[in-house]
């Protein structure tokens, strides 16, 4: 008869350990020789276990209670970071370690066997390097009865396990990387991240055809509703940077990374990319794509499609059909647009200049091109909330937005972009919050449209509690993104029309800390401190920001919003704190 019990299992490997091995084997060896005997072994005798077999690099144990095995895992864990101490890091020996709670199955010479065993593995093997990684039945056990934190890693399917496994993760406080950003969490939906291609080149001046290749790929992803794409901006931080996708899995919260290089020479273009699954490291998908360049669009839907069939093999034809959106003909516009955007990325005044030349060129090739249209109105909206506007850019801006209004058809990231242009030269607000909405009608998975969206209704004054929640869903798809301190301003005066002074005294805090010369939030700290009665440190704000500005007048900086007495109340607290009118 077949003997079950049930029990927790402790799986456990070193990461790395044919790297380690070929680069001294003996040392490695001996090594962990004198690490079971000095750590591992007594740290299993000390919490009660029993240790079923080893396996090479790797070892299963057996505890009769949960709160035992985890305490042991933290044991050696922070054991091993001790001893790591004084070693270069590609020296360093680290395990990775999962635990589960589970039915198994006996065997004679008292192995065990099942999926109680299975999982234990599984899970061990999405744990980072130094890491600890629970299934929910593990962690039920010792909720409330270790002095951990815990992170939730949610749903992961795992090689061989027929149902999905909830997982979550130990933070030992400094012995494993760990996710630096709290708006990071995980999502239901399958997530990736495209990393910035590399640019093969050979001439640093076509970065920016790289760069706009991953654009591209981004914003036809981001239009598959079956998809949680992670915004431009978080995903450019990884730039010229050498990346490990595990954590950039972790940091970002994604479940799949795409990274790929460009080689462009003459007339031929080469993109090669690989989708790569970051709790893992297992390679999903890698192709190369090879072209004219009269064919980049087909070459960049060719990619796009092969992403979605490696994630999703059910997604019908169709979807990628309603992803795919060739913004001109014309490549030399293209190329100018390219370029416009990489210069308007640099938010210096600079930038601006450089991208109003390229836009300026790519229109001229493409008169109909929509997204060089729109992406120069937003950089003259751009001059106007810093005080760089030169003469006649409050006309342009609002005739490049009419002419995207009517022009853009699906492109939501145009659409949003110029709803943006409608409040600042325009202020017709209606039109505004109209376009805005159809831009997220259009592509709800865009960071750029949902904090569009967001200051729409902001400066609409009608509905902040939406702007708070379209806010919040933009830092979630961009946690990283160099510019969620506009966002957090965003949620500072979403917070003063609702009356929640506190809470935007807090945001417009984060705000500043993020970007310490950002006005506006310097702005909504002034209101919620005089509304909260602490005049003197709104006053010691408002001279912090005249530092800031000098040239800072209410009448030039006020933004333009809709409700009257909303708009007088900014004023009147800023007046309130010193600033001249």
């Amino acid at each position: 008869m077949i003997q079950r019990r049930l029990t927790t299992i402790l799986a456990a490997d070193v990461a790395g350990f044919s790297r380690l091995t070929g680069a001294d084997e003996e040392g490695t060896v001996a090594r962990l020789r004198q690490l079971r005997s000095e750590l591992i072994d007594p740290a299993i005798a000390t919490h009660r276990g029993r240790l079923v077999k080893t396996t090479g690099d790797g070892a299963f144990v057996e505890f009769a209670s949960v709160v035992d095995a985890v305490r042991c895992a933290v044991e050696v864990q922070r054991g091993m970071a001790a001893r790591n101490a004084g070693f270069a890091s590609e020296k360093q020996i680290q395990f990775r370690v999962g635990i589960n709670l589970g039915d198994v199955v006996v065997e004679a010479d008292g192995d065990l066997m099942g999926d109680g065993v299975n999982v234990a593995a599984r899970l061990e093997a999405i744990a980072p390097a130094g890491g600890i990684v629970l299934s929910r039945a593990a962690w039920d056990q010792v909720e409330g009865k270790i002095d951990l934190a815990i992170e939730d890693l949610g749903e992961h399917s795992l090689k061989n396990i027929a149902r999905p496994v909830h997982a979550y993760r130990v933070q030992l406080g400094g012995t494993e990387p760990k996710a630096d950003n709290p708006l990071v969490a995980r999502s239901e939906k399958p997530s990736i991240a495209v990393l910035p291609f590399q640019n093969m080149s050979g001439d640093p001046e076509q970065d920016y055809f790289a760069d706009g290749m991953v654009e591209d790929i981004i914003t036809a992803l981001s239009r598959v509703k079956l998809f949680f794409v992670v915004a431009r901006n978080s995903s450019f931080v990884y730039k010229g940077r050498a990346v490990d996708i595990k954590q950039v899995g972790r940091e970002l919260g994604v479940r799949y990374v795409l990274e790929g290089s460009v080689r462009k020479a003459g007339n031929r273009v080469r993109i090669t990319g690989q989708l790569i699954e970051a709790a893992s490291g297992h390679h999903v998908w890698a192709d190369r794509f090879e072209g004219n360049l009269e064919d980049i669009f087909a070459l960049q839907d060719s990619v796009t499609a092969s992403i979605v069939g490696a994630i999703e093999p059910s997604l019908m034809a169709a979807e990628i059909v309603r992803g795919r959106s060739k913004p001109t003909e014309n490549l030399d516009a293209y190329d100018c647009f390219l370029r416009g955007t990489a210069a308007y990325y640099k938010a210096t005044r600079e930038g601006h200049d450089a991208a109003a030349t390229f836009f300026e060129r790519a229109i001229e090739l493409d008169p109909h091109y929509a997204s060089a249209k729109a992406w120069y109105a937003d950089s003259l909206v751009m001059r106007r909330v810093h005080g760089w506007l030169r003469p006649g850019d409050e006309n342009k801006g609002l005739k490049l937005a009419r002419e995207v209004a009517a022009e853009a058809g699906d492109d939501a990231t145009a659409l949003a972009r110029a709803s943006r242009a409608f409040t600042f030269f325009g202020g017709d607000h209606g039109l505004a919050v109209t376009l805005a909405e159809r831009a997220l009608a259009l592509n709800p998975n865009s960071a750029q449209v949902l904090v569009a969206a967001g200051w729409e209704h902001c400066f609409n004054c009608t509905d902040p509690g939406k702007a708070i929640e379209l806010f919040t869903r933009a830092m979630r798809l961009s946690p990283r993104d160099p510019e969620i301190p506009l966002t957090l301003s965003g949620l500072a005066y979403a917070n003063l029309m609702l009356g929640r002074d506190a809470d935007a005294l807090l945001w417009s805090q984060k705000a500043i800390q993020e970007m310490p010369s950002l006005l506006p939030a310097y702005r909504a700290q002034i209101f919620a401190l005089v509304r909260l009665n602490r005049i003197d440190e709104a006053r010691e704000t408002a001279d912090r920001m005249v530092e800031l500005d000098p040239a800072f007048t209410i009448a030039a900086r006020t933004p333009p919003y809709r409700d009257a007495r909303f708009r007088d109340e900014l004023r009147s607290t800023l007046k309130a704190a010193g600033l001249p009118d």
